[in-house]
Order: structure tokens, then sequence, then C-alpha cells
């Protein structure tokens, strides 16, 4: 932020150097400060700086209601749900990263207001320095009330990029259950896994049991076919031995009812055990769909996890400008305080002057009783030697108000500078990540142009040789040649390229010439077609060709073209000559 402050300074002096001859002008300018009314004194800065405290504190206090009115708990039924939820974390990061775009933004039309803070303020003449101008204090309210704007913005921009550091913990904590609750699930599904199996192992047992009932139903068949034989064959005497055979087979058809119904109870656990089978594809199935919503939500937790490293190292670069601002919050205190206490010497200027009045109208007095003349000059004596003291304390004052403001100067220029510096790495940053990101075949292919130049000998070895380590190097220069000469002739590339090894040639010289009169800037004269013609061609060997000739009133400027005001100079015998230059540098 460059501030010219001309009539704020005791004794403030301008040198610059001029573009003929390297000519030097300085003006000196005395002026003093006179205090303003109490209403305009009162500073600003204090209620600037509780307007701002109240505004953090209460954006600090929505970011942790927002906080905590998250869910603790997210429950996920299906895999629809699990799918919703990725792509609203989805949502989140991408507003997220938008958020930071507006951060940089923000920073950008910082640093484009403090390099458009610049204040030009009129200067005051030596012979001015009895009436008070209130202009000064309200020009340097203005400053304070602009850096203070600018460090505002600096802390919008820090809690911007908070809140967004706390929405990606948020994310990430969410993230963090959902894969307690799958690992939760997968847990309970490998229970029902292991239950099933050891179903379908009492299964095979119960169809082993089957099969051996079968078996013997069938043997009891036969059995009572042979004992029905036997009674028929037997003879109507043998009573007792019919009555032992048909206990037998009322027991054996008793067993039969009961293997039928033990048949019966099997077939219904068989039925039990396929809708058990049937369930457990069920489950393996829904294994599967939660295995895959896992892989995914574990590739976004990557993700997630690079975008915290991402936003940690934000966050480092956030507490340096916090950092900085805190510095220079400090250098403004600083400045509001030497402020304050050139006020409160103003102040005091203000009423030894009032005093000075009131023994001034006292003398008056003196005069019209006609006091004795021994009395007067002890008095006067008296008065001079007061008015000598408010003096220097004065000067005192002055050299103190003028000791304040150099130390706000060197403050600002401070913080220009640093924000100067995070713009150069930011753009060094950016180009070597341009550079680095292209691929070998482009390289490749460099190098294969390159040997077919110097085969079909158009270039020399050392050339070629030279080309070849920029290619190998990955020199950004010979890359920015490529590209800018990418749809011209192989000519124009191959002269593009050998200007990175052409041997440095001695610097031109500094042509200037002085012409008296020369159309179509004068009406007299034919000057101007021999000294453009000389200028061009001098410009062409590489040499600087500057054109001085004098400001006239018939000067035709609609024919002229690229000229610019270089010095001014005033003189007493001529009212003023202005010295113009024709800049016949070629714009490459």
């Amino acid at each position: 932020m460059e501030m010219k402050i001309s009539n704020c300074l005791p004794t403030q002096k301008w040198c610059g150097n001029g573009g003929v001859g390297g000519a030097v002008f300085c003006r000196q300018v005395n002026v003093r400060f006179y205090p303003l009314p109490s209403q305009r004194l009162l500073p600003p800065s204090g209620k600037m700086r509780q307007r701002r405290n109240f505004s953090l504190q209460n954006k600090r206090q929505q970011t942790k209601k927002i906080n905590t009115e998250r869910p603790p708990n997210v429950d996920f039924q299906s895999s629809d749900d699990v799918e919703s939820d990725t792509e609203n974390t989805s949502k989140q990061s991408l507003e997220s990263s938008d958020q930071e775009s507006s951060i940089k933004e923000n920073v950008d039309t910082l640093s484009e207001t403090e390099s458009s803070n610049e204040i030009s303020y009129v200067s005051v003449d030596s012979n001015e320095e009895g009436q008070p101008s209130s202009a000064h204090l309200q020009d340097l309210i203005e400053m304070i009330r602009n850096a203070e704007k600018n460090i505002h913005l600096l802390n919008e921009a820090r809690v911007h990029a908070l809140e967004d550091l706390q929405k990606v913990l948020g994310e990430k904590e969410d993230l963090h259950g959902e894969i307690n609750i799958l690992e939760m699930k997968l847990a309970e599904t490998d229970a029902r896994l292991r239950v099933a199996a050891q179903e379908k192992i009492h299964v095979e047992l119960l169809e082993e049991q089957l099969e051996k009932l079968k078996n013997e139903l069938s043997n009891s068949r036969g059995d009572e076919e042979n004992v029905l034989h036997v009674n028929n064959s037997i003879p109507l005497s043998h009573s007792d031995s019919v009555n032992s055979l048909s206990e037998e087979l009322d027991s054996l058809r008793k067993e039969n009812i009961l293997l039928k119904q033990d048949l019966q109870a099997m077939k219904s656990e068989l039925s039990l055990v396929k809708e058990t089978d049937d369930y457990i594809l069920m489950l393996e199935k829904e294994r599967s769909v939660l295995e895959s919503s896992l892989s995914e939500l574990e590739s976004k937790l990557v993700a997630s996890q690079e975008d915290v490293s991402e936003l940690s190292a934000l966050k480092l670069e956030c507490k340096n400008l916090y950092e900085k601002v805190e510095h220079l919050q400090l250098l403004l205190a600083k400045a509001t305080k030497q402020a304050d206490q050139a006020i409160s010497v103003l102040q005091q200027n203000q009423e030894l002057r009032k005093k000075v009045d009131k023994l001034e109208e006292s003398l008056e007095e003196a005069s019209i009783y006609k006091l004795s003349s021994e009395k007067l000059q002890q008095y006067n004596e008296q008065m001079q030697q007061k008015i000598k003291l408010l003096d220097e304390r004065l000067q005192r004052s002055d050299e103190e108000i003028q000791s304040y403001v150099q130390l706000y100067q060197d403050s600002v220029k401070e913080f220009q500078d640093t924000l100067d510096n995070l713009k150069k790495e930011s753009k060094k940053k950016f180009l070597d990540e341009v550079v680095n990101d292209m691929p070998w075949e482009f390289w490749s292919r460099l190098l294969l142009m390159i040997e077919g130049w110097f085969m079909e000998k158009r270039i020399s070895k050392d050339d070629a040789k030279l080309l070849r380590e920029l290619v190998w190097k990955r020199d950004g220069r010979i890359c920015d040649a490529y590209m800018s000469c990418k749809e011209k002739n192989d000519r124009e590339i191959m002269a593009a390229f050998l200007r990175f090894t052409s041997s440095p040639t001695r610097p031109g010289l500094h042509i200037i010439h002085i012409a008296a009169e020369m159309a179509p800037v004068a009406k007299v004269g034919g000057l101007g077609d021999v000294v453009t013609g000389l200028g061009k061609a001098l410009q062409k060997k590489g040499h600087l060709v500057e054109i001085v000739l004098p400001k006239y009133d018939c000067m035709q400027y609609e024919s002229i073209k690229d000229m610019k005001v270089c010095l001014k100079v005033d003189i007493p015998i001529i009212t003023l000559i202005a010295s113009l230059c024709y800049n016949f540098r070629s714009r490459k």
C-alpha cells in the first residue's frame, strides 16, 4: 500500500529523477497541525474494534451451534440409504471446495483493496500556517479505518476456513459412525451364517435318521407279512400263540403310527431347513452388498483423509496469516496510541495558545491603564520567554508527530511487503506445478525435434547439446517458448529455441535527441521524419532512443501517439516547459 502524505508532515520532501539526464527536483513544505472541535477529536477505532470483536463472537457461537445440532447417530437400514448418504457427503465436500475458492477470492480482493488505497493529499503553502486545517486528522482516521476494514476481512476469511474445517471433521465423524454400524451388521451376518451352518449339520443328521427309520419301516412291513402268512398256516387250536402274535401286531401298528408322525415332523423340519437356506442366501447377498458399500466408504474415507490433510495445510497457512494479522493489529494499536498522544499534544498546544491570547489581552489592558514602562518591559520579557518556551514545545510536538507518522508508514509498508511475498510464492508454486505436470511424451517430442534439426545440420553441435540439456532439466523457458510458437513454422520455433543458446551481447546505448522545434509538435521545422527515422534505425540495433522537445501552446496532441510527460520544470523566464519523449522500444 503506497501512501502519499503531503500535508501531514511538518517538513516533507519530494525527490524524483527525471527522464532527461537524471535531473532531480525537490520541494519543501512546512505545515503544522491545528486542533479540531471536541466531537471530531474522538477516534472511532475503539468503536470499530468493539463491533469487530462482537461480530467475531457471534460467528463463533453460530459455528458452535451448527456443530451441536448435528445428529450423533445415523441408522442405515438398507444399501439405498448408504448410497444417499455417500451422495450427501460428496455434495458437502464440493460445497467445502467452493467455500475454499471463495476464501481465496476474498484474499485476492483484500490485496486489490489494499493496493487501491492510495491517498493523495493537497500540498499546503508555508504562508498558510496561521489557518487551522481539519482535513489532516480526518485523512489519518480514514487511513486507520481502511486498515481496520482489511483486517476485518482477513478475520472473516479465517472464520470461513475454520467453519470448513469443522464441517469436514463432522463429516469424518459421520463416516466413522457409518463404518462402525456396517461392522456391527457384518458381525451379525457372520453370527447368522454360523447358526445356519449348525442348522445344516442338524438337518443332515435328521436326514440320516429318516433313512434309518425308512429302513426300519420296510423291515417291519416284511415281518408283518411273514406273521400273517404264519397265522394262516397255524391251526385254530393254538390260541395262545395267536393272541401273542396279535399283541405284537398291535404294538407294530402303534410303532408304525409313531413313525408316520415322526416322518411328518421331519418333513416340516425339512421345509424349515429349506426356508433357512433361502434366508442364508439372502443374507449372503446382503453381505456382498454391504461389503461393496464398505469398500466404497473406505475409498471415500481415504479421499476425506486426503482432504483433511489438505485442510491441515490450509489451517497452517491460516495460522500464519492470523499471526501476521495479530502483528499488524499490534502495530495498528501502537499507531492509534501514538495518534491519541498527538491529539492530546495538539489540545495542549491549543490551550497554550488560548493562554497566550489571554496574556495578549492582559497586555492591552495594561497599556490602557498606562502602567509604568519598567513594569511593561519586565512583563514583555517574561512574555517573550514564555513564547520561546511555547515555540520549543510546538517544535517538539511536531517532531513527535513526524516520528509517529513514519512509524505508521513503516508498518503499512511491512504489511504490503508480506502480501507481495505471499503473492510471489503462490505464483512460483503455480508455475512449477504447470511445468512438472507436462507429460514425458511432450519432452520426448522436443528431443526428437532437436535431433532432427541436428541431423539436418540446421543447428550446430553446441546448440543441440545446450538444447538437450534444457529439455532434460525440464526448463520452463523452453516449454513456454514451444507453447507460444506451437502453431508457427519450424524456422520460428528454431529461432525461439536458439535465443536460449545465444551468448549475452553488450547492452545498447541510451541516445537522447533534443529538438528545439519539430513538426508536427510545432508549426515550423521539418526534423520529425529525420529524427523518427534515426530513432527506429538505432532501435533495431538494440539502442534506447528518446526525443526531448519543449511543450508549446500550439502543440497538436491528436497527431502524436505514444507521448508521455517525463518531467515538469518551473523556470522564472519561461512560464512552463515540459520535456516529452517518444519511446521507440519495440513491444515484444
